[in-house]
Order: C-alpha cells, then sequence, then structure tokens
C-alpha cells in the first residue's frame, strides 16, 4: 500500500509542478505581488504629497489668522469679495474649495454660520482639520467666559498619555497587539486563499479523471482512499514548494526593489497599523525616533521563527482536511458548474475565522472568543496563526492551547478524510447524475 502510495503521490506532484500554468504563476506571482506592494507605496505617496488649496472669505473679526497651513492643506485669504466673486475665483482657479466665515457678534454666531463650499462632496480628513480649528476656538471663548486665561487653556489642551510598562520594568508602547494581530492575520489570509486555491486544483483534478473515464482504469490497480490520499498530499507538497519559492523571491525582489526606488513601505502601515495619539506625548520616551525604536524592537521581538514553522503545520494540515472535502465534492459531481452548491458551506468557515479572528484577536486575544476560533479545527489554522506572533508561555499562547489546537486538527483531518473517502469511493464511478445533499448523507452510511 505504501509504494503505490507513493506512486500516486510522486505522480501527482509531478504532474502540477510540471505543469505549464504551475511553473509560471512561479515566476509571475512573486514579481506581481512585489510590483502591486511597490505601487501601492508611491500611489500613497503621491496621495500624501497632494495638497489641497482651499480659499477664505473671513468678513467676521473672529478666526483671523486662526487657519495655519498643514501637510495636505493649504489655504489662501480673499479680501473685498462677495460670496458669489469668491466661489467663481475659487471655481475658476480650480482650488478645492471655499470657506465663507459670515459676519456676526459672537463667536458662536459666526461658527453656526460659517460654510465651505466644495465642487463635490468635501474629503472627511478636510472638514475634520477645519471644525478642529473652529471647535479649539469655541472652547477658547467658552473658557474665557469662565475666567480662564489664553495660557491656562494652553496648559488645559495639553495631551496626555499614560506611561506603560511591564512587570519587569520594560517601556511597553499602545498599538503592538494590534500590528501583532495583522501580521498574523496575513498569514492566516494567505493559507485560506491556498486552501481554497489548491483545494479547487485537487477537485478539478479529480473531475477531468472522473470525466475522461481514466479513473476506471487507474482504480482497477489501486484502492479509492490511496488515490484520494495520494492526490491529496501530492497537491499539498507543490503548494509547499510554491509557496516556499514565492517567499524567498519576493522577499528577496522586495529588497531590490526598496533599494533601487527607494520606496518608503512605512507609508502603507503608518496611518493604519498605529492606533491615534500614538505618536502623542513623546518628549517622556524620548521622541519619535524613540518611539519608532520602540515599535522596531517590538517587531523584531516577534518569534518569526517560530510564526513561519507553524505556518507550513497549520497551512498543511488546514489543507488536508479541507482538500479531502474538495476532493469528495469532485468525485460527487460530473462537471465544475454541479460543485457550486457545495463550495459556499466549505469557505464559510474561512471567511468566518478572518472577519470574527480580526474583531476577536484585535479586542482581546485571550479572550473566549479568540481562544475558541483558535481551537475549532475548520478556524484555528487562521485565528490561531493571529494570536502567535505574541509568542507562545506567558504574554502569548498557553502552550497546551498551541498542542491542542494541532492534536484537533489532526484528529478532525483523519475524521474527514475518512468520512470523504466512503463519498470518494461511491460517487468516483458514478455518472449522469448531480447529488443532493441526501443522498451524500447516504453514501456516508454505507461500509
Amino acid at each position: 500500500m505504501a509504494s503505490k502510495l507513493g506512486l500516486i503521490i510522486k505522480r501527482e506532484y509531478l504532474a502540477k509542478v510540471r505543469n505549464r500554468s504551475f511553473i509560471v504563476m512561479t515566476i509571475l506571482s512573486p514579481i506581481l505581488i512585489v510590483g502591486m506592494i511597490v505601487l501601492i507605496a508611491f500611489l500613497t505617496k503621491i496621495n500624501d504629497d497632494e495638497t489641497r488649496v482651499i480659499t477664505i472669505l473671513n468678513e467676521s473679526t473672529f478666526y483671523r489668522d486662526a487657519f495655519k497651513p498643514s501637510k495636505n492643506i493649504s489655504f489662501l485669504q480673499f479680501n473685498d469679495l462677495t460670496v458669489e466673486q469668491a466661489k467663481d475665483s475659487t471655481n475658476a482657479l480650480e482650488y478645492y474649495g471655499l470657506l465663507h466665515i459670515p459676519e456676526g457678534a459672537t463667536v458662536e454666531e459666526v461658527a453656526r454660520s460659517a460654510f465651505l463650499f466644495t465642487k463635490d462632496n468635501p474629503n472627511t480628513s478636510v472638514t475634520k482639520e477645519l471644525e478642529n480649528v473652529f471647535q479649539n476656538r469655541l472652547r477658547q471663548e467658552r473658557l474665557q467666559k469662565l475666567g480662564v486665561t489664553p495660557e491656562q487653556f494652553s496648559s488645559v489642551e495639553k495631551p496626555f498619555e499614560i506611561n506603560l510598562s511591564t512587570f519587569d520594568g520594560e517601556r511597553s508602547i499602545r498599538g503592538v497587539n494590534e500590528i501583532k494581530a495583522i501580521i498574523g492575520g496575513s498569514f492566516g489570509y494567505a493559507i485560506m486563499m491556498f486552501i481554497i486555491i489548491y483545494g479547487g486544483f485537487v477537485m478539478r483534478s479529480v473531475i477531468e479523471e472522473k470525466t475522461s473515464r481514466i479513473i476506471e482504469v487507474i482504480i482497477s490497480s489501486v484502492k479509492p482512499f490511496q488515490l484520494m490520499l495520494g492526490k491529496i498530499i501530492g497537491n499539498s507538497l507543490a503548494g509547499v514548494t510554491q509557496f516556499s519559492i514565492w517567499i524567498v523571491s519576493a522577499s528577496a525582489l522586495l529588497f531590490v526593489a526598496v533599494l533601487i526606488f527607494g520606496i518608503d513601505l512605512s507609508a502603507l502601515s503608518e496611518n493604519n497599523a498605529m492606533p491615534p495619539n500614538a505618536m502623542g506625548g513623546m518628549s517622556e520616551v524620548g521622541g519619535m525616533d524613540g518611539k519608532m525604536l520602540l515599535y522596531a524592537k517590538e517587531i523584531y521581538g516577534i518569534p518569526w521563527g517560530l510564526l513561519i514553522i507553524s505556518f507550513f503545520i497549520y497551512f498543511v494540515l488546514g489543507y488536508l482536511i479541507y482538500s479531502s472535502i474538495y476532493a469528495a465534492i469532485g468525485a460527487a459531481v460530473d462537471n465544475e458548474t454541479d460543485t457550486q452548491q457545495f463550495i459556499f458551506p466549505i469557505i464559510l468557515p474561512l471567511m468566518l475565522a478572518i472577519y470574527v479572528g480580526f474583531f476577536s484577536v484585535f479586542s482581546n486575544p485571550h479572550g473566549p472568543i479568540a481562544v475558541g476560533f483558535s481551537l475549532f479545527p475548520l478556524t484555528s489554522p487562521i485565528v490561531m496563526l493571529m494570536r502567535l506572533p505574541g509568542g507562545i508561555g506567558e504574554g502569548g499562547v498557553p502552550l497546551w492551547q498551541f498542542i491542542v489546537s494541532i492534536s484537533l486538527l489532526i484528529v478532525t483531518f483523519l475524521g474527514i478524510v475518512s468520512l470523504a473517502a466512503k463519498i470518494y469511493r461511491t460517487g468516483i464511478l458514478m455518472y449522469g447524475k448531480k447529488p443532493t445533499y441526501k443522498e451524500l448523507f447516504k453514501w456516508l452510511r454505507y461500509k
């Protein structure tokens, strides 16, 4: 049996890696991925460099010199114009918008009457920045009525950020859990995509052999279970081979692209990975450079070896489970169109793992939802990888949860592959009939 299984695995593996499309995608995919990263970084830089010009027609005695230019907004003052003239001038000069501040007796009255005129719906960041100026002036006016001086107001407005430290005395920073979850989530998302892609390869391979009647010749010399298991393992090894090549080549290409084009990859995450005010209050910890060093230290401290090894473990085990189901579906139908009714129930746990995993791991990586989904075999390959950047042991994933998760995956694979083999054994020789769920359950009871 072992020799026949080995031959089937070898046949499936060589058939896959020698396939022209496999070779082309193995070469092109890293180039496309790196090209996409470089393009996004380049477009992000262009987008950040765009400066919107807003004209101001201030007819009041308030808010003079209140609007200061920022990184993405500059201001141009209009004088001695009507509102309509100011609108026409702004349009003719193709500026972003006109801020009209009318006359009024009080700051409150002027603020309520102010309008921002734009050609289309304004950008949220633009309106937020303008609103902050009005809000700051209104707050200052209200406090002055209570006897608070501008100097006192400035001291009141000074932002505060609590100091963070571990019990061991090491400096800690906010936002690290989110960054780790994003890194782990990227690995989990890659697993989901590979399970869907390579599981589909197994299913299509079974359908092709079944419709061409080659399967009748093959199972005359090997058992259906051996054939199914050989297809699963052979395609799994091809997937691991392809992904390993992608990791090495993509990393090398990205390194070369960064050196040649001088792409700043931090632009991709500086506005998303770090939470609001993560960069605030830095005088106590050494300024921006000190903060970035702390983030760099935390990212460097991620157990990358454990994460990469765990990725391959969870990828293989998750793939074995789902590809068994894909193989059973391929054996049960005659063409790929008939598989649509069975595909959604398969990918639903994967989609659930991505979305629930992100929400639960971001907020509480050790909460019951995160732990439960990281142990449940159909979602653990994704959710557990979201938790693993925190390491194993104190402060990370408890060792027993890691062991139980892998053990449940192995047991689940053995159980599902035995059930899938029953469907495969019956369906592989059936033609011209679209099976129902009721018939599939009936096949499971066959001995």
